[in-house]
This record gives structure tokens, C-alpha cells and sequence, in this order.
């Protein structure tokens, strides 16, 4: 008897929590909810408005209809800040994440010193893309002028590689971290089981660990990709979109069709919408790809 009245004093209590915790639950979310609603929900629609309007300032707006996004898709300088963006976005996903994927494996092996290992990795994400993009410059134009006798500023394969370099170094300690705790959950029964069945390293690899960490896979995939194309403090630092707006990424194009537009500002945020709709069509994509594989195992 008292086993069940204290069972059922339990339950009460349960009960009158959650109904304490709906009563007052909106008091802490409304803050929050005005403030995403105020600083994210009514500029992306307001932007939207305005992308269909020829406007320098907000107090002389004419409507165009779809003659900013016909400019905006015309535009060559777009389309080449376009095709720039997604080869650097397909090259620092793929190094980001063999370098993050190969150093988390090498971390969770039991290695002297794997925690300390761990905090320099992830270090470089602490600091700003601005000044990660300064700093980087200042090193990489001294040992291209050493070597190459030119800059960043000159060379657009050097500007390419040179954020491709800052942003693998910035953001790889980051997808290590989410690599790391993905293989320790890998059930060390499959990898005895497989180690019984004759299985080597790679067989390992290739059968057991990749497919256990698939849903690590599919969070650093996806960060690594919006990254890439959301890329504009580190292009702004590193090489400011020279030499001749070669190395200009989408962001950073967008950025300069708007602000430095001295008859029509609505062609910018035309192309800041279709950059919206590209950008979530293919992380989209990928999360659909990346997920099928998940459930495939």
C-alpha cells in the first residue's frame, strides 16, 4: 500500500509539473519567438517584396515585376561568382571532411594526449572569418611573393586555393568534433563480430564504421556545403573577390550588387533571393542523398 500511494503521489506531481510547465511554457518562448520573428521572418519577406521593385532608398520604390531577376540571371558576373562558388564548395567538402573524418578516427584509437589534440583542432573555429582572413593573407601573399614572385590579389588560382586552405583550417577541428562522437558510438559488438568473420582494416572501414557514423556524415556534409556557399567574411579578408572579381564568391557578389549599386538596389536582392532558393534546394538534395544511406543501414 505504501508502494502505490507513493506511485500515485508520483504521478500527481508529474502531472501538476506539466501542466506548470504549458501554463508558463509561452512566458520564455515568446521572447525568443518576437525576436526571430522581428529579426529574421519580417526582413526575409520584406526582402522578398523588395526584390520585385527598382529602389535606391525605401522611400521611392517602383515596381518592376521580374525584370530584377531577368537582370540579376543575365548578369555574367553573377553567373561567374556562381561557378566559383561551387568548385570551391565541392573541394572544401571534400577535404574538410576526409581531414576531419581521418583525424577523428586517429583521436578515438586510444593515442596519448587525444583530449589535448582535440582542444587545438577545434581552436581555430573560435576566431572571426575577418580576422581569419587577414591573417591568412598576410601569410600566404609572404610565402607566394617568396616563392611565386606574385599575391593573392594577382592570381585566381591562388586566391581559390588560399580559401580553400583558410577554410579547412578553420572549420575541420569543428566537423572533427561531430566525426568524434559519431565513432564512439559505433557498437563494438558489430566490429568484434566482423574481427571474428576475418575482417581486415578497411573491411572494417569500408562495412562497419562508415556506415555507424552515416548520421555524422549527414550533419558535417551539410554544414561544410551551406558554409561553402554562405562564404563571405573569409572572401571579403582573403582576397575581396580580386584579381578583376575572379575569386568573388556568391555572397560577397550580392553583397556589392546591393550596396554598391548607385540606380537599383532591387537586382541585388533579387539575386540574394535566387541565392536563397539555390542554396536550399541543394542542401536539401544532399540531406535527402545522405539520409537514404542511413536507412539503407
Amino acid at each position: 500500500m505504501a508502494n502505490k500511494k507513493r506511485i500515485n503521489h508520483s504521478a500527481v506531481q508529474n502531472r501538476s509539473q506539466r501542466k506548470a510547465i504549458k501554463r508558463w511554457s509561452p512566458l520564455f518562448i515568446m521572447p525568443t519567438f518576437i525576436a526571430f520573428l522581428i529579426g529574421f521572418v519580417w526582413p526575409f519577406i520584406w526582402g522578398i517584396y523588395l526584390s520585385f521593385f527598382r529602389f535606391k532608398t525605401l522611400k521611392n520604390i517602383n515596381f518592376t515585376g521580374l525584370d530584377n531577376y531577368k537582370a540579376a540571371l543575365s548578369d555574367e558576373r553573377f553567373g561567374a561568382s556562381f561557378w566559383f562558388t561551387v568548385a570551391f564548395t565541392v573541394m572544401s567538402v571534400i577535404v574538410i571532411n576526409l581531414i576531419a573524418f581521418s583525424v577523428a578516427f586517429a583521436l578515438t584509437k586510444g593515442i596519448k594526449g587525444s583530449n589535448f589534440f582535440r582542444t587545438i583542432f577545434f581552436m581555430p573555429n573560435l576566431i572571426g572569418g575577418i580576422v581569419l582572413g587577414y591573417l591568412w593573407k598576410i601569410i600566404l601573399d609572404a610565402v607566394i611573393i617568396r616563392f611565386l614572385d606574385s599575391t593573392l590579389a594577382l592570381n585566381a588560382q591562388y586566391g581559390f586555393w588560399g580559401l580553400v586552405l583558410l577554410v579547412s583550417w578553420q572549420q575541420i577541428g569543428y566537423m572533427m568534433i561531430i566525426y568524434v562522437a559519431g565513432l564512439q558510438n559505433v557498437p563494438d559488438e558489430y566490429v568484434e563480430a566482423a574481427k571474428i568473420d576475418g575482417a581486415n582494416g578497411f573491411q572494417l572501414l569500408r562495412y562497419i564504421t562508415i556506415p555507424s557514423v552515416m548520421p555524422s556524415i549527414t550533419i558535417c556534409t551539410f554544414l561544410t556545403l551551406t558554409n561553402g556557399f554562405k562564404l563571405f567574411d573569409q572572401n571579403l579578408a582573403l582576397t575581396g573577390g580580386k584579381p578583376f572579381n575572379q575569386t568573388e564568391m556568391l555572397a560577397l557578389n550580392i553583397y556589392k550588387s546591393f550596396y554598391e549599386s548607385t540606380t537599383n538596389m532591387g537586382v541585388g536582392q533579387a539575386k540574394a533571393v535566387i541565392f536563397f532558393v539555390v542554396v536550399v534546394a541543394i542542401a536539401l538534395t544532399q540531406l535527402y542523398l545522405t539520409r537514404s544511406r542511413e536507412v539503407q543501414h
